[in-house]
């Protein structure tokens, strides 16, 4: 059985994630969305609000599963009896950043092997500061995160006070 895990902040999620998700759901047996409480970074979103966005968009993959963890990936993947980390690429500064980092888990964890997933081409230049900075500023974000994502993401920064009159629907 193959056991993988697409570790991340999914802050917020995207269609990008979705994605990937989907597409190594259908590689593996049973695939964790791993949902990372990094504590460097000032999510705009809690942790259980991430984790809720995620297990709505993957209802319809039985083989999915999604936890939130703490430390080391690595560790959270040999915690949950996994094998293979699923990370995706968008750009050639994606591949810099992943190469660093798979080096950096291969000495830390041999045994788990990383599958890198090319995004697809209509989510290339899709990333999370991107989507909040166009929800900050009231832009349209169909096609771009699942619609209860967008909503979170209106109602969060209207709540705030922060977010611009845009043209487009969200």
């Amino acid at each position: 059985m193959v056991i993988a895990v697409y570790p991340g902040t999914f802050d917020p999620l995207t269609c990008g994630h979705t994605d990937i998700i989907d597409r190594a759901a259908a590689l593996v047996d049973k695939l964790t969305v791993g949902i990372y409480e990094n504590p460097t970074k000032q999510p705009l979103f809690p942790v259980e609000q991430r984790v809720g966005f995620v297990e709505e968009a993957v209802t319809g993959l039985p083989n999915v599963q999604v936890r939130a963890f703490k430390g080391l990936t690595v560790d959270f993947i040999h915690q949950i009896g996994g094998r293979v980390m699923i990370r995706g690429l968008r750009a050639n500064s994606d591949f810099e950043r992943e190469f660093e980092m798979a080096l950096m888990n291969r000495k830390l964890a041999p045994d788990i092997e990383l599958l890198c997933l090319m995004t697809s081409s209509q989510y290339q230049f899709l990333s999370s500061s991107l989507i909040k900075e166009v929800a900050k500023l009231g832009g349209c974000l169909e096609g771009m995160v699942p619609d209860h994502v967008a909503f979170a993401l209106k109602q969060k920064f209207s709540m705030s006070g922060e977010v611009a009159i845009g043209k487009g629907k969200m």
